[in-house]
């Protein structure tokens, strides 16, 4: 008796009635979309082809979370982002970067730039009504993500979960940080405003686990190994703020503070 006892109980370890239950089965699809396969009559599906997708991102191990820097002072003043400006920027996400989101998803690079602007007022602004850009023409208006102002107060004016449109073929995976100036070296040589961008962007940097080669200006676009844009006739599309020569002075300051 005992010996019938063990073997039932064995056999029932395997049996769908015991041991670890089964995952539920996936739904299925609608009767009328439904396809019926059998043995005999294999089901072929035709492969679907990737639309241009943007580049991979590497995998960046996590830091200590003891080595991530304070968050400095930030001030709040966001700009307006309501349903329809996140619709136009879904719209541009799958125009320029075949990607159907206005999010921005795990961030791998920042862009520094200068607004030509001479105060955080006008700079708050040019971006915040959503009309189309004066230079290429597109909803929805430009944008940073943030503002650092001539006497070093940070302004944050949109989430960070968010795209901005501010640097072409970057946008869908960059952080914009504008400078109010009309040079690098003004702003290289403002220590204030630099004390206050050198401190933001240490803190994003450590908090995205990005790399210090990939805190760019924006003249470095093009040279980004995430540069990506479906768009023909942006695809060499820069501007001339931060040049290669001064973000390596930035860079090296960057570096300076201590690494992640």
């Amino acid at each position: 008796m005992l010996t019938l006892y063990l073997a039932a109980l064995i056999s029932g370890c395997g049996s769908s009635s015991g041991g670890i239950p089964k995952p539920a089965s996936a739904p299925q699809p609608p009767a009328s979309t439904a396809v019926t396969a059998t043995a005999s009559t294999p089901v072929a599906r035709a492969p679907v082809a990737a639309p241009n997708p943007p580049p991979t991102r590497p995998e960046t191990p996590l830091p200590p979370p003891a080595l991530v820097p304070q968050r400095p002072p930030i001030v709040q003043s966001p700009i307006p982002f309501a349903a329809k400006r996140k619709a136009e920027m879904a719209e541009y996400a799958r125009r320029h970067y075949g990607l159907d989101t206005y999010r921005l998803s795990d961030p791998r690079v920042i862009v520094i730039h200068y607004t030509e602007t001479p105060d955080f007022r006008s700079t708050f602004n040019t971006f915040a009504p959503d009309v189309p850009d004066p230079e290429l023409h597109e909803l929805p208006n430009t944008c940073a993500h943030f503002v650092i102002d001539k006497d070093g107060t940070i302004h944050q004016l949109v989430p960070l979960d968010i795209m901005c449109r501010h640097t072409v073929g970057l946008n869908w995976t960059a952080i914009g940080v504008e400078h109010v100036g009309s040079s690098d070296a003004e702003v290289l040589g403002d220590h204030a405003q630099m004390r206050a961008s050198l401190r933001l962007v240490r803190w994003l940097r450590c908090r995205f686990h990005i790399q210090t080669a990939n805190v760019i200006g924006h003249n470095e676009s093009l040279s980004s190994p995430y540069h990506h844009e479906r768009v023909p006739r942006l695809r060499a599309q820069t501007h001339s703020d931060f040049n290669h020569t001064d973000m390596a002075v930035y860079r090296r300051r960057l570096s300076a503070g201590g690494s992640c």
